[in-house]
């Protein structure tokens, strides 16, 4: 027997990468904007879940090729990922949002291709992209921000995970002692929800409490939604992690399927994010909701 022969053990399918995948096209003033999702599909031929994430980064950029340990971890565990672009800062609210139903519209239209079960989709997203999964997991087969010729249905979503996310734009920092960066009019969330020019740019998000209202996952939340699970580190300064545990609790007293995770010692999109532990944790998760 060669002493150097080895046996591997298949513990996971292989996954395929597709890579920016044009989901929509956006008509302006004078050019057409794309709109690009990737895809990570396990190859294997049975209807699969499916996981729709939106990157993170404040409402100013949304860079779909990011998060790749979690995302793979996922793949790995027979889930189809896609991470989908959307439209954010110098473009104003509901751009966001419509982008990312027209995403999800895209995977259940296209399911055949990758072979997704359309019942069990979920989203994540962490910060920003977090924000957009929450919102739409409180919008979820209803008829706020579809697109154009679609119904509610298919805005339906299985579940909804979100790191470190958004839930009410008019207390980001927190209802306490908030930093004095989130009251200023070139906030993040000032800027998303009034727009940028002359007259908008002198408006903090306090100026227009029903626009942050409207635009604020808080504000959606009834019964019969789709299960949640809500990540916050301790140490966040920058999004606050009352945006987490007040969402937790207007999702529990709907009755809700709702878990709330702290994580100690984690800031906003810092190194325990990537860690194995906290990726199983979330690959656990959606494996059971899921199932």
């Amino acid at each position: 027997m060669n002493p150097n022969e080895q046996t591997i053990k298949i513990t996971s399918p292989q996954v395929d990468e597709y890579e920016d995948i044009v989901y929509s096209q956006i008509k302006e003033s004078w050019n057409t904007r794309e709109l690009k999702m990737s895809l990570l599909v396990p190859r294997t031929d049975n209807l699969k879940p499916a996981i729709l994430y939106f990157p993170g980064g404040g409402f100013t950029t949304s860079n779909y090729h990011k998060f790749i340990q979690l995302r793979l971890a996922l793949a790995k565990a027979g889930m189809v990922v896609a991470s989908a672009q959307y439209r954010h800062i110098p473009d104003k609210f509901p751009c966001l949002i419509e982008d990312a139903k027209k995403a999800l519209v895209y995977l259940k239209n296209n399911s055949a291709n990758y072979h997704i079960d359309t019942n069990k989709i979920a989203v994540i997203g962490d910060s920003a992209g977090g924000y957009l999964a929450q919102l739409m997991g409180v919008t979820s087969n209803s008829t706020h921000f579809l697109p154009t010729e679609t119904t509610a249905e298919i805005s339906k979503v299985a579940a909804v995970v979100s790191l470190y996310g958004i839930s009410d734009l008019s207390t980001i920092g927190g209802t306490k002692n908030p930093p004095v960066f989130h009251k200023g009019t070139s906030s993040p969330e000032a800027l998303l929800i009034h727009g940028i020019g002359a007259q908008n740019s002198s408006l903090t998000i306090n100026d227009s409490p029903e626009k942050a209202k409207k635009a604020s996952p808080t504000s959606y939340v009834t019964n019969n939604l789709p299960p949640f699970l809500l990540l916050h580190g301790s140490a966040d300064t920058l999004v606050s992690p009352e945006q987490s545990q007040h969402m937790y609790e207007a999702l529990y007293k709907k009755n809700v399927d709702a878990s709330y995770i702290t994580v100690n010692g984690a800031g906003h999109g810092t190194a325990e994010w990537y860690q194995d532990s906290i990726i199983n944790e979330i690959r656990d998760w959606l494996l059971l909701k899921l199932s």
